[in-house]
């Protein structure tokens, strides 16, 4: 009876709030058809030109805070239902919600979350990317989000940030300038591997299997090679940004990196299945560059056409950022009460720009989803605190309060698992198995 008294309550607040920020249902089904119809048309029209196949194929979008789904094809045990020409439903609560490959009912489908307001090419080349994913799953390949913990440390960001000036240069200049740029890009990707060599390997899969489908859905949804062009470039000017790399420098770097291959004529069916190739090196190759063997002996000197001071500035200016957000976030999650979680085997959904970095003690997420062997945490507010190592997760424990296996806390919920329970320890709590 609780519930259904709150319900007013609840659509009051929808409308009024309404003003301030786009509701949560400005998708519909007729809205869902014509996405669809555009996603067709895309596939369709570049004929299976791309990768020798066309990506078209069951997409379904979701709505994150209802979790309202819209697909165009049935799933193979009827738990989406025709209505108003496609296919509805409501995907489970405790299954997360991501931009990728992901199997429902018996079927696999192109997983296509809704932005908070509608953007079409957001949302198309959103679509474009999850198919491209579904064919990669296709052939064997599939990985989980990367994260790629040495790329926030300060001379990872320094490399990266070089390597993303010199190739915002190579789209800028013209077919007779860029190669030079090019050649420094590599130099100081090079450097990079050198100084941090124990991550080369899961960064070619990262740039490879996220810069593939990135790269896909740019050419892809753009109508001109201008356009793709200008896409990439606002991309790499948008994660320029990004406080925290080492969850999503490598889908643009791959983007660009796979787009000048295509550009000038190398066949990207070659190396679609092996996803520990390293661009850099294919590139080298087909432009017969000449990379010295050390690339740091050169890196510096190079670093001053592209205004390396500047980049230690802003590098200065996040150190000084972290040490502020230290000061004033960090006690949300160590003064008592906490919940302590263990991480045993995760797959983290999150929006890269959302996440805040404190340096070696860990990363604060804003709003993220976890699923884990204990069942499913969604923070909508508030934040966490993920540990550097991703082996813990902290949050304010807070007015904490439990119904069955589902607790709530300040901004956060977590649906738990048979035999798992939140205990309290001292002033703390802890997530723990129940032993048999």
């Amino acid at each position: 009876m609780k519930k259904w008294k709150l319900i007013p309550v609840f659509l009051l607040i929808i409308c009024c709030s309404r003003t301030q920020k786009e509701p949560d249902i400005y998708f519909n089904a007729e809205k869902a058809i014509k996405y669809f119809n555009a996603i067709d048309s895309i596939c369709y029209r570049d004929n299976s030109r791309l990768w020798g196949v066309n990506l078209s194929g069951a997409v379904m979008f979701v709505d994150r805070p209802t979790r309202k789904v819209f697909a165009n094809k049935p799933d193979n045990e009827g738990l989406l239902k025709y209505r108003e020409g496609v296919y509805q439903g409501t995907f489970p609560r405790e299954r997360i919600i991501g931009n990728s490959a992901v199997e429902y009912g018996g079927k696999i489908f192109a997983m296509t979350p809704l932005p908070p307001r509608e953007d079409e090419y957001r949302i198309k080349s959103a679509a474009i990317n999850s198919l491209f994913h579904c064919y990669q799953k296709s052939l064997g390949i599939v990985h989980d989000r990367f994260i790629i913990r040495s790329m926030d440390e300060k001379f990872a960001r320094i490399w990266i940030k070089l390597e993303f000036r010199a190739l915002k240069k190579v789209l800028e200049s013209d077919t007779t300038q860029f190669l030079p740029h090019l050649r420094d890009a590599i130099i100081f990707r090079g450097t990079r591997h050198e100084q941090f060599p124990h991550s080369v390997n899961e960064e070619n899969m990262f740039e490879t299997y996220d810069g593939l489908s990135m790269f896909t859905s740019t050419l892809l949804c753009s109508n001109t090679e201008n356009e793709a062009r200008q896409r990439l470039i606002e991309s790499l000017n948008f994660f320029y940004r990004f406080q925290s790399y080492s969850r999503s420098y490598g889908s643009i770097l791959g983007a660009i990196y796979y787009y000048i291959l295509y550009k000038h004529g190398f066949d990207l069916k070659t190396i679609i299945k092996n996803d520990m190739v390293d661009p850099s090196e294919l590139l080298a190759k087909h432009f017969k560059m000449q990379i010295p063997s050390v690339c740091r002996d050169i890196a510096g000197s190079l670093a001053l056409l592209y205004d390396v001071d500047s980049i230690y500035s802003e590098e200065e200016q996040r150190m000084a950022d972290i040490k502020e957000r230290i000061k004033k976030q960090l006690s949300r999650f160590t003064e008592k009460p906490v919940l302590s979680i263990e991480l045993e085997s995760p797959y983290f959904d999150f929006e890269p720009e959302d996440i805040r970095s404190l340096d070696t003690l860990g990363t604060i997420y804003n709003t993220i989803r976890v699923s884990d062997n204990w069942g499913k945490l969604t923070v909508e507010k508030g934040g966490c605190l993920v540990s550097y190592n991703i082996k813990n997760i902290r949050l304010t424990a807070r007015n904490i309060r439990e119904s069955k296996n589902h607790y709530y806390g300040d901004g956060w919920h977590i649906i738990l698992n048979n035999n798992w329970k939140i205990v309290k320890t001292d002033d703390n709590y802890e997530l723990k198995r129940n032993l048999p």
